[in-house]
């Protein structure tokens, strides 16, 4: 256990993110006058900055003092400096809409927050092309529209999104589609003005949705919303053994152009360790039958730092991806969450290494840059393994322009299920925007039960807003 020692609480999510960045695996909490401290346990002590500054500069002096402190302590630095942040394209992409020079972006993040040169160039290379897509898009004038599934085969043992397992819930899908169907009803009428840009089909595992299933959601969609001139139409199908001939010929007659198959990993232990009951021969089965009905835009995730893996276990998954060639490939630097059951079951995989490394990282963009995919989009999360990122990497015109939209925060995302969250964007008269959110309940029955509040819940929100 580590205590953080400390006189000003305003300052205790800065240092407990700081500490956690540093000392991964181990429990941190505030120090107190009852707190039961034993001799095997760490007390870190940290000040915090004079008065007389900002809250923002406060903060950032708060973090770096720390950040030094730590550093000195441990002989490590972090690759992302004291940056804490979920999005560190969106500050390269900000510092390239306002005219700074690529010297000035460098030193925001090598500088200002003691973040690597690598780290840095990663950050401008995805705001400058994420800047090229999204001047080819009139965003302000348009939205997104993200449909949710929150059925998967099973629960990963890293997931903390709303996912519920299809075995249990397999009674209630039809139910949850009436309800989904009818939220995109009230979206349609409320939008019918605006035009649709790209839709995002998430989960979950959409492709856990049989056949008619998803037949009948994806004609709702089309008689709703006015298709003609979206971008981008994506369905992540995720889950190898949720993927079959039927379910695709659905998507194919839908025209869904984008798809992502998810292996995760390429090694069968790996598999059965995080709880995804598919094997690395399904991924490779399921990916062709992808490609022999004419998909030609199919998206990969992997994750690094899953239990176990270390760099060779990595360099294998990145090999075996390599020769089907996807048309874009999602990094993860694995993220555990409060909820998730690898860290409620922390003792069990205690003996096995959570790690990531510049040496994976590096690995990774290799084999990207070998397969002609380069950096697009990115972001981060809390109690990341190694405090590194998440990169999508595409090829030419192969990138999603919903997660960039999403990413960058530059357009309205209507979000649609249980467990959805709106976004929308408002751009003030000076330049600025505000972003406001409208949350659904994360519960599939209680979503079921309370769709006509759902549905209140976005019109009470727009009513004063339009």
């Amino acid at each position: 256990m580590i205590y953080i020692d400390i006189e000003d609480m305003t300052f205790y999510d800065d240092a407990n993110v700081l500490v956690k960045s540093f000392y991964p695996r181990t429990e941190v909490a505030v120090l107190r006058a009852d707190s039961a401290v034993t001799e095997d346990d760490m007390i870190i002590k940290v000040t915090v900055p004079e008065k007389d500054l900002s809250k923002k500069e406060s903060h950032n002096e708060f973090k770096k003092n720390l950040y030094i402190q730590l550093s000195n302590e441990t002989g490590k630095t972090l690759p992302w400096g004291f940056l804490t942040g979920v999005r560190p394209s969106k500050i390269a992409y900000t510092m390239l809409e306002e005219g700074c020079t690529r010297k000035d972006i460098l030193d925001e993040f090598t500088v200002k927050h003691l973040a690597s040169e690598e780290k840095a160039l990663l950050a401008l290379n995805v705001a400058s092309t994420e800047k090229d897509i999204l001047e080819s898009l009139d965003y302000k004038n348009g939205y997104s529209l993200y449909i949710g599934i929150p059925f998967c085969p099973t629960t990963c043992l890293y997931c903390s999104f709303t996912s519920y397992s299809l075995a249990s819930y397999k009674d209630k899908v039809d139910r949850y589609l009436d309800a989904l169907i009818k939220e995109m009803e009230y979206v349609s009428e409320l939008y019918k003005d605006k035009r649709l840009d790209t839709v995002y089909f998430g989960g979950g595992t959409p492709t856990t949705l049989e056949p008619y299933q998803l037949d009948r959601l994806l004609n709702a969609l089309y008689r709703l919303f006015p298709m003609e001139n979206v971008r981008e139409l994506t369905v992540e199908a995720g889950r190898p053994d949720s993927i079959t001939a039927d379910k695709l010929s659905v998507l194919r007659k839908y025209g869904v152009e984008r798809i992502s198959i998810n292996p995760q990993t390429m090694n069968d232990e790996t598999l059965k360790i995080i709880g995804r009951r598919h094997s690395v021969a399904q991924v490779k089965e399921a990916y062709s039958l992808a490609r022999s009905m004419g998909f030609n835009n199919i998206n990969m995730d992997i994750i690094m730092g899953l239990p176990g893996e270390g760099i060779r276990e990595v360099e294998n998954t990145l090999a075996q991806i390599k020769e089907l060639s996807p048309d874009s490939l999602t990094v993860h630097s694995l993220a555990i969450k409060r909820a998730a059951a690898l860290n409620i079951w922390r003792d069990k995989y205690k003996d096995m290494s959570l790690e990531n490394s510049t040496e994976v990282m590096s690995l990774t963009e290799k084999y990207a840059k070998d397969m002609n995919l380069f950096p697009y989009y990115m972001y981060r999360q809390k109690n990341m393994a190694g405090n590194f990122e998440n990169v999508g990497y595409a090829a030419k015109d192969m990138e999603c322009i919903y997660n960039i939209l999403i990413m960058e925060e530059k357009q309205t995302i209507i979000a649609c299920g249980a467990g959805a969250s709106t976004k929308v964007v408002f751009n003030n008269d000076d330049g600025t925007t505000r972003i406001e959110r409208v949350e659904n309940v994360k519960d599939v029955i209680t979503y079921c039960d309370r769709i006509d509040e759902m549905i209140e819940r976005k019109k009470e929100f727009f009513a004063d807003s339009f």
